[in-house]
């Protein structure tokens, strides 16, 4: 599997807002997950985030989205590892991961770490047409305090939506077992 990692963390960059006025805070009832709008459109991401979110998870998740239909340009087929044809519809999702323990990732070096774990753990999976990407950002966890965190991009592509939809629900079942690994 695909996977790679990178700081975005200076100037204009994104940040993850945890507190973001529609903030479902999955962390005390993670079976909520399934019920979100994301899910109901990809339950594969429903079931990623209610794992994501249990008690013994080392992260927590702070926003989502899927992406049913990825256009031609929005996404390169090579860095997917698809086969040639093997890109005709691709979709993806984004999870915006948040440390369980705010000590966690107080350093750039301990997300860094984290992250390389993580991609060394996804290589090592057998999957492709598919990939993930880390991207580590600012985030704001409290009103008062920033830390770090990381969005997860995950792309996927197949012959048909039905294949790329197959591929996406094993890469993020793929990545929420690395993840839970990579912390131990």
């Amino acid at each position: 599997m695909e996977a790679d990692w990178e700081f975005e963390v200076g100037g204009d960059a994104p940040v993850i807002e945890a507190l973001w006025a529609g903030f479902v805070d999955l962390r005390s009832q993670p079976e909520r997950a399934r019920h979100l709008p994301q899910a109901a459109q990809f339950p594969a991401l429903g079931e990623a985030l209610s794992r994501l979110n249990v008690a013994d998870s080392p992260v927590w998740t702070a926003k989502c989205d899927f992406w049913p239909h990825l256009e031609a340009g929005e996404f390169d087929p090579d860095e997917l590892d698809a086969p040639s044809g093997g890109a005709t519809h691709a979709m993806g999702c984004y999870i915006d991961l948040l440390p369980r323990s705010d000590q966690q990732w107080v350093l750039p070096a301990m997300v860094e770490k984290a992250c390389k774990r993580i991609c060394g753990l996804l290589h090592a999976v057998p999957l492709g047409c598919c990939r993930v990407d880390l991207v580590i950002r600012r985030a704001f966890i409290t009103p008062d305090g920033m830390d770090l965190g990381i969005t997860a991009y995950l792309t996927s592509c197949g012959e048909s939506s039905a294949a790329a939809a197959k591929t996406l629900e094993a890469a993020l079942a793929a990545f929420t077992d690395a993840l839970g690994t990579a912390q131990r």
